[in-house]
């Protein structure tokens, strides 16, 4: 029997949005503070309709070997036996349990 590759089910915060993203690989970085996540996952064209919140996705990390994510800015990474629909989602504070980090204010 052989060992089955895991797949990571990782959410993240960026630019307002809540981002639900799949990949195989997930580690932290030598660039202090971040995340790496490659081999992004994208369902199959197997079904005749088609998720615009995934086609967004897929053109967004078209070409993309490595995202460096914040640490603040993950929320969960979970190990998922199969693949999920990945979308974006507006983060709407104070209405769901997804929060942004607080971040310090630039000086301008």
């Amino acid at each position: 029997m052989s060992k089955r590759e895991p797949i990571y089910k990782v959410i993240f915060l960026n630019q307002g949005q809540v981002f639900e993203m799949y990949a195989k690989q997930i580690y932290q970085s030598d660039l202090w503070g971040f995340l790496e996540v490659e081999e992004f996952v994208f369902g199959e064209r197997t079904q005749v309709v088609v998720d615009p919140s995934e086609e967004k996705l897929k053109a967004q990390f078209e070409g993309v070997v490595r995202s460096f994510v914040p640490m603040h800015a993950i929320v969960r990474i979970d190990e998922v036996e199969r693949l999920g629909t990945p979308k974006i989602s507006e983060a709407r504070p104070g209405t769901g349990n997804v929060m942004p980090f607080p971040m310090p204010m630039p000086d301008k």
